[in-house]
């Protein structure tokens, strides 16, 4: 896992939107941002669908199907009945991850929170044990609201708060399924989306 990296490209993303919205005088950009991540908290919990327990479909939502535009579902190719090398033969195609988008949205706004609080996490980061995701995810909810206080009040606990918190949501990411490949990845297709973004002034 390397963080470093991570941290360096959201430093960049930040750098950029910062340029295209400066901040207003007075404007506190860091609540703005932990309050961004309790949304995005938020939809995450919505794609993984656990806490449902009023509806029969609480399945998480890890990808969203087309019907392959190569073979157009027939799951093979041409006349010799290869199979369609796009799809692997399975007639669809994966169109969009909600799940781990949600999550790497999320990662986002959590890089540049501890940017922005000068956060060095170096090898400091102890790997959360719990097995449970909905308690992972009242856990860093709950430090991340406490991190909000923390920072409104001047409290020295906040990068305590924030550590404990990116812990959590590391671990969060592991029991959804991820790999750090998988997450690293997505990372670097959003970062780049969202400098484009900014490029052509979203």
């Amino acid at each position: 896992m390397n963080l470093q990296k991570l941290f360096d490209m959201q430093r960049k993303l930040d750098e950029h939107i910062e340029r295209e919205h400066p901040r207003k005088p007075d404007e506190d950009r860091l609540a703005k941002k932990i309050l961004a991540l309790q949304v995005e908290l938020g939809e995450l919990c919505q794609e993984w669908r656990g806490f449902k327990f009023w509806s029969h479909d609480q399945k998480p939502r890890r990808a969203v199907y087309e019907i392959c535009e190569y073979c157009e579902g027939r799951k093979t190719l041409g006349f010799q009945r290869e199979t369609c090398w796009y799809c692997c033969g399975e007639g669809l195609q994966i169109v969009k991850r909600p799940l781990l988008e949600e999550y790497v949205d999320g990662l986002h706004f959590y890089l540049s929170i501890g940017n922005e609080l000068g956060i060095e996490l170096g090898s400091s980061l102890t790997p959360s044990k719990v097995h449970d995701v909905l308690t992972l995810f009242a856990l860093v909810n709950r430090y991340v609201t406490e991190l909000w206080w923390c920072c409104h009040d001047g409290d020295d606990a906040a990068i305590a708060k924030y550590v404990f918190g990116f812990e959590h949501y590391l671990r969060l990411g592991e029991m959804l399924g991820f790999s750090w490949q998988e997450i690293e990845e997505a990372y670097l297709r959003k970062n780049a989306v969202n400098h484009q973004r900014q490029e052509s002034g979203y």
